[in-house]
């Protein structure tokens, strides 16, 4: 029943999400790293429900540091992230505690924890919790920047409308960092808002396809069969609520293609190995290779819709039917962005941990860059 993950560089979550806070331990991290409150509270920011667009459910997301930062910088030690719950309307739960709201880890956390689980706005399964990720992976983003690395995450389709691709990738990161609503076509940002109100509109809700982009990685990060770069990723990126797939380059579509169309070439350009194109997504034998690393996640529509479904009373046993009442979100891919980007950013600090050393990690650091 643990909820930390993480080897050199771990992440421990915490929390309900009508109790009294949410948040986050991060563990493992070097010294002196830069700490921006500011930069955390810019993260925090991109997650919160602040539009039409999301639940109306309000919260300040102001995180408090208890430990593990002195002067701005990481002291080495557990870091310690705080954020407060103060918007909670429990009473929309009461009637339904025992309810299998369809989409939603009710009843398979019912089986689990024998009832004892925190059944309020979903308890510990709830999307509240990625608060704490987000904060946490605030300063592994630092910690990644200082190393020339960054991470960039985008809506590539939503409600069956696409976004453009990745072009310049570092320029498309650098706008993404400052786009609320992460579509690099503006003009199809437009139609996806459209249809997330009308999806609103109609009690309903819409899902779609994230598209992550890695620069700057070196290669060589990643283990063969078990802890394969892909594999610990995709590990860690299953944890975000409503992910349902994962796939890394150009994933499942390599399975129509003939090997002589799917192979990525190889050239030497000004002293540095690349590949003519990226179909792997930068990985190759579960390492890194120095390309880009690419990746998509299918997120499903928010399983909260305001339309009478079949369920079950899993205590009594009997079959019922559930007309959801509260406050929920139309979509949720908009807001799951920044946490992908949190969860890559934490996943890969731990994987540069392990291959080159905790100190790696610090801007300052004087050894080998490899």
């Amino acid at each position: 029943m643990k909820n930390t993950f993480g080897e050199s560089v771990s992440v421990t979550l915490f929390g309900e999400s009508h109790g009294k806070a949410v948040g986050a331990v991060l563990d493992g991290l070097a010294p002196g790293i830069p700490v921006d409150e500011a930069f955390i509270a810019h993260q925090m920011a991109l997650r919160s429900s602040l539009s039409s667009l999301s639940t109306a459910r309000r919260e300040s997301d102001t995180v408090t540091i208890l430990s593990g930062v002195f002067g701005g910088k990481t002291t080495g030690t557990p870091i310690t992230f705080v954020i407060q719950n103060s918007d909670t309307h429990s009473a929309d739960y009461e009637a339904m505690h025992s309810v299998a709201r369809p989409g939603h880890a009710d009843y398979t956390a019912y089986c689990k924890y024998h009832g004892f689980s925190d059944p309020r706005g979903g308890g510990h399964f709830s999307g509240r919790i990625t608060a704490g990720l987000v904060a946490a992976g605030a300063v592994a983003i630092t910690a990644l920047a200082g190393r020339g690395i960054r991470i960039g995450t985008h809506i590539k389709r939503c409600a069956c409308i696409s976004d453009r691709d990745f072009q310049n990738i570092d320029k498309d990161i650098e706008m993404l960092a400052k786009l609320p609503f992460a579509v690099l076509d503006e003009n199809r940002a437009e139609s996806m808002k459209e249809a997330i109100a009308a999806a609103k509109r109609d009690g309903d809700s819409v899902g779609g396809i994230l598209e992550t982009a890695v620069t700057g990685l070196p290669a060589g990060v990643g283990e063969p069969w078990f802890d394969t770069l892909e594999g610990v990723l995709s590990h860690a990126l299953f944890s975000v609520p409503a992910v349902k797939g994962v796939e890394f380059g150009d994933g499942f579509s390599l399975a129509e293609l003939h090997g002589s169309e799917a192979n990525d070439s190889f050239r030497a350009e000004n002293g540095v190995i690349k590949t003519e194109t990226n179909r792997c997504g930068g990985i190759l034998g579960g390492i890194s290779n120095g390309m880009p690393l690419l990746f998509r996640l299918a997120v499903k529509p928010t399983p909260s819709i305001y339309k009478t479904q079949n369920t079950v009373d899993f205590i009594k046993k009997e079959n019922t039917e559930l007309l959801i009442h509260g406050r929920h979100d139309p979509a949720v891919i908009h807001r799951a962005r920044v946490v992908v980007d949190s969860v890559t950013a934490l996943v890969l600090c731990d994987q540069l941990a392990l291959r080159f050393g905790t100190d790696y990690l610090r801007a300052d650091d004087k050894g080998e860059d490899i």
